[in-house]
């Protein structure tokens, strides 16, 4: 396969979209890792330590960069082949199966994608980039991410924004975790259950780790 056909074929494009989705998954475990550490309930001492780890040092800010390549290559190949799919496919099918053919969200991954993406550019509006404008192109003074989420989360309608942005998170990472690893071949008759138990799982505890964080901050929680 040469470099062009990885991008254009749909063989290609859904390799594409299985590694990138692997990479984005690994930064999800990371992301919700480093959140975490909220809860240890200490003014924001641990966090605020983590988060300056994560924006002052050399190589967390290279890898930044191959994460918005992985970011952006998983959205353009995912419209590509939601728009191929959609040219293929034609005319409806005659009937209708619902769940019984396949899983609402599995059959909704565009829409649920472009409703991450929308809750991607806000979260990075209320976080990513005021930090980054304080900083150095490598280093450089953090703002108090502790205190900004403390106070971005003090806003019912924003909470209510980023429960929902999570919960399509959720739903994305319920088919998109065992679908990227069957694309790339860990698919197996005899392991398929697990993976697919490992899917919902994960999915379900990214949900919850990222959705108890605003909720936190908002019902007061923590101090």
């Amino acid at each position: 396969m040469t470099w062009k056909q990885v991008f254009t074929s749909s063989v290609g494009k859904k390799l594409v979209m299985g590694f990138t989705g692997i990479f984005l998954i690994l930064f999800l475990v990371i992301h919700a890792g480093l959140n975490a550490c909220i809860w240890a309930n200490d003014g924001g001492k641990m966090f605020n330590s983590g988060a300056h780890f994560m924006g002052a040092n050399v190589v967390p800010r290279i890898l930044e960069i191959g994460l918005f390549a992985g970011l952006i290559l998983h959205i353009v190949q995912g419209i590509m082949l939601e728009l191929s799919n959609r040219s293929k496919r034609g005319v409806a099918y005659a009937k209708d199966f619902g769940n019984q053919g396949s899983k609402w969200y599995s059959r909704s991954m565009g829409i649920l994608g472009i409703l991450i993406l929308l809750f991607l550019i806000l979260h990075m509006t209320d976080f990513w980039f005021p930090n980054r404008s304080h900083q150095g192109f490598l280093l450089g003074e953090e703002i108090d991410l502790y205190a900004k989420m403390k106070e971005t989360f003090a806003t019912l309608w924003v909470v209510i924004v980023y429960v929902l942005g999570c919960l399509s998170l959720g739903y994305h990472l319920a088919h998109g975790f065992q679908s990227a690893f069957k694309t790339i071949g860990v698919h197996n008759k005899k392991y398929n259950l697990m993976l697919t138990s490992l899917g919902y799982g994960f999915s379900i505890v990214i949900t919850l780790a990222f959705v108890m964080m605003p909720l936190s901050f908002y019902f007061g929680w923590l101090n």
